[in-house]
């Protein structure tokens, strides 16, 4: 019997390139990873910092707000007392040249009596709008 040729693959050798890169493929991941943490270490402490930074100035915004809030009702507060103690008929002239939602919201704070002195001092026109004003203030819902 006639022996058939049979061909059997060839060994491949991996050349020296492939070695080397099979070789250090683990160590080239870790080193990799390693750098990939180390960055996100650094990222973390920079977005700590400015968090820390935010925090602070929020700290800061809310003791300015604090004072400017209790400044504010000081000299809300005195601004009412000036009226209170001021002629009706002058008062009414004084309110009438002011914005209509400040005179409205001092007519507001001031006594039922003297606010109704001032408001008669008025022109009726100006009473009417200051009244309707506090009108829709005091009403529980929202008026939109």
């Amino acid at each position: 019997m006639p022996t058939a040729n049979v061909v059997q693959p060839a060994t491949v050798e991996p050349s020296e390139v492939e070695r080397f890169c099979s070789n250090i493929a683990d160590a080239a991941r870790d080193r990799r990873y390693a750098l990939q943490a180390e960055e996100l270490k650094k990222l973390q402490a920079e977005v700590d910092k400015r968090i820390a930074l935010l925090e602070e100035r929020k700290t800061e915004y809310e003791t300015w707000l604090k004072r400017r809030e209790l400044f504010l009702a000081r000299a809300e507060e005195g601004v009412v007392q000036i009226y209170a103690k001021m002629k009706p008929d002058a008062a009414a002239e004084r309110l009438a040249a002011l914005d209509v939602e400040l005179a409205s919201a001092i007519l507001m704070k001031l006594d039922a009596r003297k606010a109704s002195v001032i408001l008669n001092e008025m022109e009726k026109k100006s009473a009417a709008e200051l009244t309707r004003i506090m009108a829709s203030a005091a009403r529980r819902e929202d008026p939109s």
